[in-house]
């Protein structure tokens, strides 16, 4: 079983002092960005962190109304740092191992590097929870660490983003996006495909029918 340590302080701090220097990312997150309908009045950020990406989400989208969902103390304590004063933008106190609440339906469900410290079954079921969230229409951006062919080309990536493998965050339980995009059809998702992909960052994409 993997061991998650996003409930430290030092882990989550660690992860956001790295986060803007990971390359590609921007461009990730551009993809999310181009998706996402300008129209859309309610967002789910599943794992929203520092809020990052929500907060990209409503520069072009002010009126969406937003929930922020996290469970590490200091990931809240940010995001309630980026939009405090914002009554748009609701903050939610979750951990993802567990069913989802119930928040009511939503235009979009997105969520940045956070799925994959989940356990495969629950990554599966967490997928069923989000299609049966989503408003007809709705889509789902999932930009994620997935996992590379091999063990050289994961070598590799993690070179390249500044870690090395013993360095690895053990709360990463990858998994490839051919098993993941077969998941979304299996569960009725249409429209399923990797809309961006740089080594082991994908953008993961279905629409509700």
């Amino acid at each position: 079983m993997a061991t998650n340590c996003w409930t430290t302080a030092a882990h989550a701090l660690d992860y956001l002092a790295r986060a803007d220097r990971i390359p590609h990312r921007t461009e990730g997150e551009a993809a999310v960005l181009a998706q996402v309908p300008f129209g859309a009045k309610r967002i789910l950020d599943l794992g929203t962190g520092d809020g990052r990406l929500l907060a990209l989400l409503k520069c072009d989208r002010p009126q969406a109304q937003g929930i922020a969902l996290d469970f590490s103390a200091t990931m809240l304590a940010q995001v309630s740092a980026r939009f405090v004063g914002d009554p748009t933008v609701k903050i939610v106190n979750h951990d993802l191992a567990l069913p989802l609440p119930q928040l009511g339906v939503f235009d979009a469900i997105v969520s940045s590097f956070a799925i994959h410290h989940l356990s495969h079954e629950r990554k599966r079921s967490l997928y069923q929870e989000i299609f049966d969230r989503l408003i007809p229409g709705g889509i789902f951006c999932n930009l994620e660490h997935v996992a590379s062919p091999t063990p050289n080309l994961h070598r590799q990536f993690m070179e390249t983003i500044g870690y090395s493998v013993e360095e690895e965050d053990p709360s990463n339980q990858l998994l490839d996006v051919k098993t993941q995009l077969g998941w979304l059809r299996e569960l009725g998702f249409a429209d399923v495909d990797c809309y961006w992909k740089w080594l082991e960052m994908a953008l993961l994409i279905g629409i509700k029918p």
